[in-house]
């Protein structure tokens, strides 16, 4: 195992640049998941990690070593990619085992090792078939298998999940996650599904725009959020966000006075974005008042989108409610789970 160490990173294609000088700390034994939107830079930070593109400028180190120039075989990495990328017309032990027979390891300590992983896998009665007689979990677990038999200092996932579908999506986050646990290796995971980032890391790197917006605990981020962005982005459904100024110790969003998060000391009249969760918002007599659009029960809460004059927000309610579409209700958030960010550059307040 070995920690990964990360400064002043730069990629650029021509004269476009893509990451902007990153600094990022990868504890050993860690398993941090990048996260971001679209072309936010994190498949392009995991490939400059494992040696897939070069650096344009900064280091990458891996334990004590700078691994800029080095190839991907010598920086004692293993990678998992979305779509296996298994040989067809090798045999699911040979898959496994083929990385370690090009180093020239002997047949029998290879076996030792694919029995080993496959037993970790559930593999071992799929050992002799080919990939196209098994699942597609199946096959991602023998793309894992691949990788836990190099034994590497870092395991390296890009999206493994996405090409499963959504139930099988949920058995798999379980089983990396228990193998992390279980092997303790320093991992790094991208995806796009903030779900998955919540659910498996230990530390979540927030990207965008080729920049880190925030790092941290899966709670850290949905609880203090460091930006509008952050806010929005972690968290399903996403935060409400809506734009006010403070005004009498209160907050004017379109003319409702919402209270002020606890705590809370801002300058009046200073524009700002009022930040609050879907499960933060209950019925009352005053608050947000607005027209029903659409429900969405989901059998353990119900979502209930609301049309205010000229936004929408959405709630969640966990007790069962009857809204009937184009009906007036009145939502109240919160104030001790509220957030409060700057108009003009998002930041937290």
């Amino acid at each position: 195992m070995a920690e990964v160490t990360i400064r002043a990173l730069r990629k650029t294609y021509g004269g476009l640049q893509v990451i902007h000088g990153l600094d990022l700390d990868i504890p050993d034994g860690a398993f941090v998941v990048l996260v971001g939107p679209s072309g936010c830079g994190k498949s392009t930070l995991l490939r400059m990690i494992a040696g897939l593109e070069e650096v344009t400028g900064g280091d990458v180190m891996i334990g004590d070593r700078r691994v800029n120039n080095l190839p991907p075989s010598e920086r004692d990495i293993a990678m998992v990619f979305q779509n296996y990328a298994l040989y067809p017309h090798k045999t699911v032990g040979a898959n496994m085992g083929f990385a370690l027979k090009m180093r020239g390891m002997d047949a029998a300590a290879i076996r030792a090792k694919v029995e080993h992983a496959a037993g970790i896998l559930g593999l071992t009665p799929y050992l002799e078939r080919y990939p196209r007689a098994l699942s597609g979990g199946q096959r991602q677990r023998v793309a894992m298998g691949r990788a836990i038999v190099r034994d590497p200092q870092v395991f390296l996932f890009d999206e493994p999940l996405s090409n499963l579908d959504a139930k099988l999506r949920v058995q798999m986050r379980t089983e990396i996650k228990e193998l992390h646990q279980r092997l303790k290796t320093t991992t790094v995971y991208v995806t796009h599904d903030q779900i998955e980032a919540m659910t498996m890391a230990d530390k979540i790197v927030v990207m965008q725009g080729g920049r880190i917006e925030q790092v941290g605990a899966p709670l850290e981020l949905y609880d203090r959020p460091a930006n509008a962005f952050v806010a929005a982005f972690i968290g399903s459904p996403s935060m409400n966000l809506l734009d006010g100024r403070v005004s009498g110790g209160m907050v004017d969003v379109g003319g409702t006075r919402l209270p002020l998060p606890a705590g809370a000391s801002v300058a009046e009249g200073r524009e700002v974005i009022y930040g609050i969760r879907p499960e933060h918002l209950h019925q009352a007599d005053q608050g947000l008042t607005g027209t029903v659009a659409v429900i969405e029960p989901t059998g353990s809460e119900t979502h209930v989108v609301v049309r205010l004059a000229g936004r929408e927000i959405t709630a969640v309610f966990r007790n069962r409610v009857a809204f009937a579409p184009g009906a007036t209700i009145t939502l109240a958030p919160d104030a001790a789970a509220s957030h409060l960010f700057d108009k003009a550059t998002g930041q937290r307040i």
